[in-house]
């Protein structure tokens, strides 16, 4: 059995590899103004674009104007996506005729997708209209993704520039993300799953009369279109409440195998394109191997975890096996532990099966993919721009290490830049573990919860942790449509996203600025030495941020169990 396993995860990287090197040369070509296959087709759409909304396609802006723009664009959307599920009840396409959504739901579903988040309180197909899903949800998973993919070019450009004060132009780089990429790639993988059995339709649910002769109503709508771009986004918000454990989200093992795929390659496609970009792909082929290594490091964890199974059904009499409990029969359990290892690396989110029903290692794993930044391999354009700022800390470690001023990349890093990765790597800790502590001090943060002891902790600290990372995963065993964790979940999710996004500019508008150190300065950061210490230093300051709260939750609950305590 593990050496199928092996075989099947081997086969499915070496896939994800190839993709990612051909898609991180297209990308590269793409932010950097040259032709491709699509711009014959592509660049009539975009010139369109900017006349039509009178952008200066030449015209580059310093780190300011960009992050500015970035903001307000993403701000706008937040308010539109709030006001159309206020109004949803007036709007078309609403055969169920759902009414409007309340105002604290509505405003944390708003910038939960305007984030990249999606972490969603509610369920789809019992709360929103097909206008909504297909005006607000699609529309934001493409826009919220460019977000990143632009944020992480401007950042990008820093090291391939020097000694200038331009970063690119917000407008142009979202464009170009969305009509070259995003949308390109969500044609093509849309038509796949409905090939696959997904649907994609707008008819009123339908009423089944079932076997017992109860009526059974099954949702319909538009969801191939959604799901596409759900994964290729790393989005995750699901048309449905059961996200891609449901037959109609995800319908065949060929689906729930592409999906994967879809999830992980643009974020594994943008270390290359970082390559590229700054003229060293030895450069970018470090970066990924980096993440590489990390993202198996967790998958065997996670699968040694689920293999070991639940100790308590050999106290009874049963067989000590893999644990099953909360995955889908038709997947099986690999597909199950690879999906859920893939989606917390990544900012996407979704889910094949219950995360609140793994065992408690590999809710513990599944945490700390998230809580270190999702840097392997991260959300699109995030998770490059996270891992490069884990790179510049170990390079400020080696200075102090070796007496010699830090560079990175060929830049020279002094306090400004040091201070601003701090923050980055600072502030979601800091949200992630605040509000984790105030849920489990008062009622209002303990009242929806389904489960006591360290179970009920890892389900708030797992909430808080995916919030603040824009991952929009849950555990599932809490209730998070309140008050309380709607409103906090709204900060929250704005910190773990803004809070990266703007300060990463704001090193992008220093070190553009620089000359490039003289190769005779450098470190050599293409080695498997500085591959080792980067791996390094993502686990130890996820480790000595993160081990207190997982001591309390998943580890106790682990050891726990081993005597027969269960939550």
């Amino acid at each position: 059995m593990y050496t199928s396993w092996i075989f099947q995860i081997g086969l499915m990287l070496a896939i994800l590899t190839v993709a990612a090197v051909l898609l991180g040369e297209y990308m590269a070509n793409v932010f950097s103004g040259k032709p491709t296959l699509l711009t014959p087709l592509v660049n009539p759409i975009e010139k369109g674009l900017y006349r039509l909304f009178g952008v200066n396609g030449n015209e580059e802006t310093g780190w300011k104007s960009y992050a500015m723009d970035l903001v307000i664009f993403n701000v706008i959307g937040i308010i539109a996506l709030f006001l159309l599920q206020e109004v949803q009840h007036l709007l078309p396409f609403n055969p169920q005729k759902f009414p409007r959504v309340p105002w604290d739901l509505a405003l944390n579903t708003a910038v939960s997708f305007a984030t990249n988040t999606n972490w969603q309180n509610y369920g789809g197909e019992s709360s929103m209209s097909y206008f909504t899903q297909m005006t607000g949800m699609t529309v934001h998973n493409f826009t919220s993704a460019a977000t990143g993919i632009a944020a992480m070019v401007a950042f990008i450009r820093a090291f391939a520039r020097q000694s200038v004060s331009e970063i690119g132009n917000f407008w142009v780089d979202l464009t170009r993300s969305i009509v070259y990429l995003l949308l390109p790639l969500s044609i093509v993988f849309a038509v796949f799953l409905v090939s696959q059995g997904m649907i994609q339709n707008l008819h009123p649910y339908t009423n089944a009369t079932t076997l017992e002769g109860k009526t059974q109503v099954i949702a319909q709508g538009p969801v191939a279109s959604q799901v596409a771009i759900k994964m290729i986004g790393t989005n995750g918000g699901g048309f449905f409440n059961a996200n891609a454990s449901h037959p109609y989200e995800n319908p065949t093992p060929m689906s729930d195998y592409f999906q994967i795929l879809a999830l992980l390659v643009i974020a594994a496609a943008s270390p290359f394109a970082f390559g590229k970009m700054i003229g060293s792909r030895k450069q970018g082929w470090v970066i990924f191997i980096s993440m590489m290594i990390l993202y198996i490091m967790g998958l065997t964890a996670v699968v040694c975890s689920e293999s070991s199974g639940n100790p308590l059904l050999s106290k009874i009499g049963i067989a000590h096996g893999i644990n099953m409990e909360g995955k889908e029969v038709r997947f099986g359990q690999l597909a199950s532990m690879v999906f859920a290892q893939s989606t917390t690396v990544t900012s996407c989110g979704a889910v094949n099966c219950m995360h609140d029903s793994l065992m408690p290692l590999t809710g513990m794993v599944l945490i700390f993919n998230m809580a270190i930044g999702e840097v392997i391999f991260g959300g699109v354009g995030t998770g490059l721009i996270s891992m490069i700022i884990y790179a510049i800390v170990t390079m400020f470690l080696v200075g102090l290490m070796i007496g010699r001023t830090p560079e990175i990349f060929g830049k020279k890093l002094e306090p400004h830049e040091m201070i601003m990765a701090v923050v980055i790597l600072l502030s979601s800790t800091v949200v992630q573990l605040t509000f984790s502590a105030i849920a489990v001090s008062n009622t209002f943060g303990l009242s929806s919860l389904n489960n006591a002891g360290p179970h009920g902790f890892t389900e708030i600290l797992y909430a808080f942790v995916s919030m603040a990372a824009n991952n929009g995963s849950a555990f599932a065993g809490l209730n998070g449509n309140t008050p309380f964790y709607n409103i906090a979940g709204a900060f929250v999710m704005m910190v773990g996203r803004f809070f990266v996004i703007v300060p990463a500019l704001a090193i992008a508008g220093s070190l553009v600025q620089k000359k490039m150190v003289p190769k005779s300065a450098k470190f050599p950061t293409a080695s498997p030495l500085f591959v080792v210490m980067l791996v390094s230093v993502v686990i130890i300051v996820g480790a000595l941020s993160f081990f207190p709260p997982l001591a309390l939750g998943p580890l106790l609950e682990h050891l726990l169990l081993q005597t027969g305590r269960t939550f």
